[in-house]
């Protein structure tokens, strides 16, 4: 099974592959094809100035090791004890 990622990776290959097609049997210029590539950062979501998500940080079980990013546990799955945020 493929993953969302690479599928929506393929799909917008495929779609601007198409589009630069049309462009090119419209106008007849192979510049179009050179734009392919790009196409993804045009589209990317917050534009060019955009800042990096934040990701949760990483909290530890101090006795067996056991690591998450996940905000809802609060506690170790597997003995109980409370999870810290790892010191640097």
């Amino acid at each position: 099974m493929v993953g969302s990622r690479t599928l929506t990776a393929l799909l917008g290959i495929g779609v601007s592959l198409a589009i630069s097609v049309v462009l090119y049997l419209y106008t007849g210029w192979l510049l179009f094809f050179l734009f392919v590539p790009f196409v993804p950062f045009l589209f990317r979501a917050g534009g060019s100035g955009a800042t990096p998500v934040e990701r949760p940080v990483v909290r530890e079980c101090p006795r067996c090791g056991f690591r998450t990013r996940d905000p809802e546990y609060e506690h170790c799955p597997r003995d109980g004890n409370r999870l810290q945020e790892p010191r640097d």
